[in-house]
């Protein structure tokens, strides 16, 4: 009679402590590496965090990176989570319109060696980071995935109880080399704002938007942000300060502010067909011969390249969109200066100024998906009741610093 197979061997014993820069960051880099590698023959995108792998939290203002290390038969880091907490607008006061904070927690950077995975490891990081996220007394907690990625969706929200909450869209335009004239609309003018002026405009008028973030100061005075920027529907328009401008407001205005991710990561799109690369290098080649022609060349994402995000987007008047799209052309001519390929946004999917700005299908996703869980039911619910059952709003203010 045939023998029955042996039992697999049990999945190694592991523990979830803090990482350790001094001695991790070559095994958080590798297990980076190994998540990244797709199927072979399918695309996938490459994320070098720049010998740092803390930079993607550690400009929020509490962060902390757990790593997952075997303890047998040989100690090694196969798993990392990153987390950070700050204080955002969950909604507004029925009586007047003001905003209601919360302390809300953020997981990003969750990865598991493949050899890893199915072994609880991902669950582990996660409920020890939450722990954390109590410990400094996070009401919320939320997480940014594709909706097609199962493994992620399966975990956060099967065995760890989060929700899907929120669908923005990722809108992605490439940066041609040729330059791209600020151009604003005819009878308009575009400025630059003083950095205590823009935190005044933001908390005026969007601190009750979703996911504000209280601490904007911080995140305007970070030299990562590279200014915030209005435009007017209005020749020759001199900034008369926050308080008048908000007092005696222009027909039409717009404001942005641009951030540069290319100081903290760089992307590399790997496993692409050569026609498509070769296809790729003959448009910018195109370009670069008759710049006057200003054709829609496709940039070179097959190498490391970075790219500026733009955040804030604000506005109000019948040419508010017209005059985002002005704002955008700027933000592209910072980051060709820049050296970056891409600029990137991020906004509600019914946010009113979205068709302002330019964007590439194929480049851009839809429908992101951000799910959230509440950390504590012995919190009061206040006026915002349980913020994981609230509609969405028409907007939301989405934090440059978790990107």
């Amino acid at each position: 009679m045939e023998e029955p197979p042996p039992p697999p061997p049990p999945p190694p014993a592991f523990i979830v402590r803090v990482f350790d820069p001094e001695k991790d960051s070559h095994a958080a880099e590798a297990v980076e590496h190994a998540c990244e590698d797709g199927p072979s023959g399918k695309t996938s995108l490459s994320t070098d965090l720049l010998g740092d792998p803390l930079c993607r939290v550690r400009n929020s203002p509490a962060f902390l990176m757990l790593v997952a290390e075997t303890t047998s038969p040989t100690r090694l880091v196969v798993g990392l989570i990153r987390g950070c907490v700050k204080t955002a607008t969950c909604g507004k006061k029925a009586h007047r319109d003001a905003p209601i904070f919360t302390k809300l927690a953020y997981v990003l950077g969750l990865r598991v060696s493949p050899a890893h995975r199915r072994m609880g490891v991902g669950l582990q990081l996660v409920l020890r980071m939450e722990e954390w996220f109590r410990s400094n007394g996070a009401e919320y907690s939320y997480m940014a995935t594709e909706k097609d990625n199962e493994a992620s969706l399966r975990l956060f929200t099967s065995r760890c109880g989060y929700r899907e909450f929120r669908t923005p869209s990722i809108l992605v335009n490439p940066v041609h080399p040729h330059r791209r004239l600020p151009a604003s609309p005819r009878g308009a003018s575009l400025l630059r704002l003083p950095v205590r002026d823009a935190e005044a405009l933001y908390r005026r008028r969007l601190s009750t938007v979703e996911f504000f973030p209280r601490d904007i100061d911080a995140v305007l005075k970070n030299p990562l942000s590279l200014g915030t920027f209005l435009a007017v529907a209005a020749p020759g328009y001199v900034w008369p300060g926050p308080d008048k401008f908000l007092s005696d407001p222009p027909e039409s205005w717009a404001v942005v502010s641009v951030w540069n991710s290319a100081a903290v990561f760089k992307l590399e799109l790997r496993g692409a067909a050569t026609w498509k690369k070769r296809l790729a290098k003959v448009s910018r080649l195109a370009d670069r011969i008759l710049p006057f022609l200003k054709l829609p060349s496709v940039p070179d994402l097959f190498h490391p390249f970075g790219f500026y995000f733009l955040y804030g987007f604000g506005g109000e008047g019948k040419r508010a969109a017209d005059l985002v799209k002005a704002l955008c052309g700027h933000a592209h001519n910072l980051a060709k200066d820049g050296g970056c390929r891409l600029v990137a946004a991020e906004v509600a999917a019914s946010e009113p100024l979205r068709s302002g700005i330019p964007h590439w299908k194929r480049l851009s996703c839809a429908e992101d998906l951000w799910c959230v869980k509440r950390l504590a039911e012995e919190y009061s619910d206040g006026e915002v009741g349980d913020w994981t059952k609230a509609p969405p709003g028409p907007s939301i203010f989405v934090d440059p610093r978790e990107i």
